[in-house]
C-alpha cells in the first residue's frame, strides 16, 4: 500500500462521515416520492448550481482532464467551457417548462409533449447512459486512480467506493445527495486548486521561471482553445474548433438538458427563478475545471518533459498521460494533504455516482412502475427506488470491470452517447421550440438515430476494426475515425452528421402527420425562442436573463484572451 496511516484514517473518516451527513440529512423513514426524488421540491439556487457542478465533475473529470491537458493542451476545456453555453439554455428554455409542467422525470416531459411511448423511449436511453456512462466508467476511473494513487487493487476499490456511496444515496434520497454534494464541490475545488498551486510553485525546479519560458516548453497549439481545421499531416483535427462549434452542442444539450441524472436537481427548486438561477451559476463554476483540473495538466507535462514525473507507457510506447494526476499528487502533496486530496477525489467519484443512482431509483419507480400500476403507493415507490438503486449498482459494477475494452476512458464517456444524443437533442428542441412536432416524428427520429448510432458506435470500435483488417496498424482507432485505415471522421463530426439526419427526419414526419392539439402544449412548448426569452417579468439582478449575458460575455471575453 502506497499511503501512509495518517492519509488512510483521513479516507476512512470522511467516507463515515459523508455517509452519515447523506444519511441523516435525507432519510425520512416514511418519505413521500416528492420528498425522497425530488427533496420536496425545497431546494436553491446555490445548492442547484453546486450540484449540478459536483454531479458532473467526477474522477473522469480530474484524471481525464489532465490527461488531455498534457497530452494535447487546452483545448480540452472547451468540454467544460461550452457547457457554460448549454446552462444558459437550460435555464432560460427548458428549466421554465420542466418546473411549469410539474414533472418529476424528464421522461414525464417527453410523456405530456409526445406520448407515452416517447416516455419509455427517453426513460430507457436514460437508465442505460446512466448505468454504462455515469457509474460505470466511473468506477473503473476511480478504481484505476486509487490502484496508481494509494496501491489498492482495482477491484477492491471499486466494492468499497460502491457500497459506501449506495448506502448514503439509497437512504437519503436526493435531498441527501445534494447535500453532500455542495460540502463536496468546494472539497473537490480545494483539492484541484492545491495540485495546480504546488505544480506551478515547482515549476522554478526545472528551469521555468517566467510564461514566456513555459510557453517555449510545450508543443505549438498547447495553450489554444481553438485548434485549426486540418492538423500537421493533413487530417481533420479530432478537436478542431469546428468539431467543437458543431459536435458539443448535440453532446451538451442530450447531457445538460435532458439527462435525468443532471437535470433533476432543476427539478428539486423551491421555485422557478431559483431553478433558472441555478443552472446560470453552474455556468459560472463550469470556468473553472479549464484552470484546475486542464492547465495542472499541462504543467505536468512540462514536469515529464524535464524528468520531474515520472510516467507510466502504453502498450505502443507512448506515454500514459492517464497517470499525470496520480504522480503529481506522489510527487507534490505532503504527506496528510494526500488523504485529503484523496478525499477530494473520492468527492468527486461519488457525487457523480450517487446523483446517476437516485436518477435511476427515479427513472425505474417513476416512469416505469408507476406507469404499470397507477394505484402505487407512495411508500411502495420509495422502497422499489431504492432496490432498483442497488440493482443498478450491481450491473455497473459488473460492466465496470469491462471498462478497459475501449481505448480512453474520456473517448469512451463522449463516444458512448454518440448513439443516442443527437436524437434525443433533435427530439427536445424541436420539441420545446416548434409547435408543429409531432409524435409520430419523436418515435421515429428516436429509432431511425439510435439505429444509425448505434451502428456507427460498433463499427468504429476498435476491436471490430482490427478482426476486419488484415493488417491493422499499431494505435488503430475505428473503422470511422482512424485517419489512415478508416474514414478519418472524428467523433465529434460524427455526431453533427447524425443530428443532421435526426433533424431532417423529424421535419419531414412532423410536416406528413397531423399536428399536436393547442391543450397539448400547454407548458411544455414555447413554439419559438423569443417567447421563451419575453418570458416572465423583469426582476433587476435577481432576473437570470441578466445573469445570462453576464455569462455569455465572460465567456466571450475568455474565448478571446485564449483563442
Amino acid at each position: 500500500m502506497n499511503i501512509a496511516p495518517i492519509d488512510l484514517i483521513i479516507i476512512v473518516v470522511y467516507l463515515l462521515g459523508i455517509s452519515a451527513i447523506g444519511i441523516l440529512s435525507g432519510y425520512r423513514k416514511t418519505a413521500s416520492t416528492q420528498e425522497y426524488f425530488l427533496a420536496g421540491k425545497s431546494l436553491r439556487w446555490f445548492s442547484i448550481g453546486s450540484a449540478l457542478f459536483a454531479s458532473n465533475i467526477s474522477t473522469i473529470h480530474l484524471v481525464g482532464l489532465a490527461a488531455a491537458g498534457a497530452s494535447v493542451g487546452i483545448v480540452m476545456g472547451n468540454f467544460e467551457w461550452m457547457a457554460s453555453f448549454c446552462l444558459i439554455a437550460l435555464a432560460l428554455f427548458f428549466a421554465p417548462l420542466y418546473y411549469r409542467s410539474r414533472i418529476q422525470t424528464l421522461p414525464e416531459y417527453m410523456e405530456k409533449r409526445y406520448s407515452a411511448t416517447a416516455r419509455t423511449y427517453l426513460a430507457v436511453i436514460a437508465i442505460f447512459a446512466a448505468l454504462l456512462i455515469h457509474i460505470g466508467i466511473s468506477l473503473f476511473a476511480g478504481a484505476k486512480l486509487f490502484e496508481a494513487f494509494l496501491g489498492f487493487p482495482v477491484t477492491g476499490s471499486i466494492l468499497v467506493i460502491s457500497l459506501v456511496t449506495v448506502i448514503y444515496t439509497i437512504l437519503g434520497g436526493l435531498r441527501g445527495v445534494v447535500i453532500t454534494e455542495t460540502i463536496q464541490t468546494f472539497l473537490l475545488l480545494g483539492g484541484a486548486v492545491l495540485v495546480a498551486w504546488l505544480g506551478i510553485a515547482y515549476l522554478p525546479q526545472v528551469g521555468v521561471h517566467s510564461y514566456s519560458d513555459f510557453k517555449a516548453q510545450l508543443e505549438p497549439d498547447q495553450m489554444s482553445m481553438l485548434h485549426a481545421l486540418y492538423n500537421a499531416e493533413g487530417n481533420l483535427n479530432p478537436y478542431s474548433w469546428l468539431a467543437i462549434l458543431l459536435g458539443y452542442p448535440v453532446l451538451g444539450i442530450w447531457y445538460w438538458c435532458s439527462d435525468q441524472t443532471i437535470v433533476q436537481r432543476v427539478l428539486g427548486a423551491g421555485s422557478e427563478n431559483h431553478a433558472k438561477n441555478g443552472a446560470v451559476f453552474a455556468g459560472f463554476l463550469k470556468i473553472l475545471p479549464l484552470f484546475l483540473m486542464v492547465f495542472p495538466g499541462v504543467v505536468g507535462y512540462i514536469l515529464y518533459k524535464n524528468g520531474a514525473l515520472g510516467l507510466g507507457f502504453m502498450d505502443d510506447g507512448t506515454p500514459d498521460y492517464n497517470t499525470v494526476l496520480p504522480n503529481m499528487i506522489n510527487l507534490l502533496i505532503p504527506t496528510g494533504l494526500k488523504g485529503l486530496l484523496a478525499a477530494g477525489l473520492l468527492a468527486a467519484l461519488m457525487s457523480t455516482i450517487a446523483a446517476a443512482l437516485n436518477s435511476c431509483a427515479t427513472l425505474i419507480s417513476v416512469d416505469i412502475v408507476k406507469r404499470l400500476k397507477p394505484n402505487v403507493s407512495d411508500a411502495r415507490q420509495v422502497s422499489i427506488g431504492r432496490i432498483s438503486a442497488g440493482v443498478v449498482m450491481v450491473l455497473a459494477i459488473l460492466w465496470s470491470t469491462q471498462a478497459d475494452q475501449f481505448g480512453t476512458i474520456f473517448e469512451a464517456i463522449n463516444k458512448i452517447p454518440m448513439i443516442f444524443a443527437p436524437s434525443v437533442t433533435t427530439v427536445l428542441v424541436f420539441g420545446v421550440l416548434w409547435k408543429r412536432g409531432t409524435n409520430h416524428a419523436a418515435l421515429t427520429t428516436f429509432v431511425v438515430g439510435c439505429l444509425i448510432g448505434a451502428i456507427y458506435f460498433i463499427i468504429d470500435m476498435p476491436v471490430v476494426g482490427r478482426a476486419l483488417l488484415d493488417a491493422p496498424r499499431l494505435g488503430f482507432e475505428g473503422l470511422v475515425t482512424d485517419p489512415v485505415q478508416g474514414l478519418g471522421l472524428p467523433f465529434m463530426i460524427v455526431g453533427p452528421i447524425i443530428t443532421v439526419i435526426c433533424m431532417v427526419t423529424f421535419v419531414a414526419v412532423s410536416l406528413r402527420t397531423l399536428p399536436p392539439l393547442d391543450e397539448q402544449l400547454q407548458h411544455v412548448c414555447w413554439g419559438s425562442p423569443l417567447a421563451a426569452l419575453r418570458d416572465g417579468e423583469r426582476n433587476g439582478m435577481r432576473d437570470p436573463r441578466v445573469w445570462s449575458i453576464v455569462l455569455f460575455f465572460v465567456m466571450f471575453v475568455l474565448y478571446i484572451i485564449l483563442r
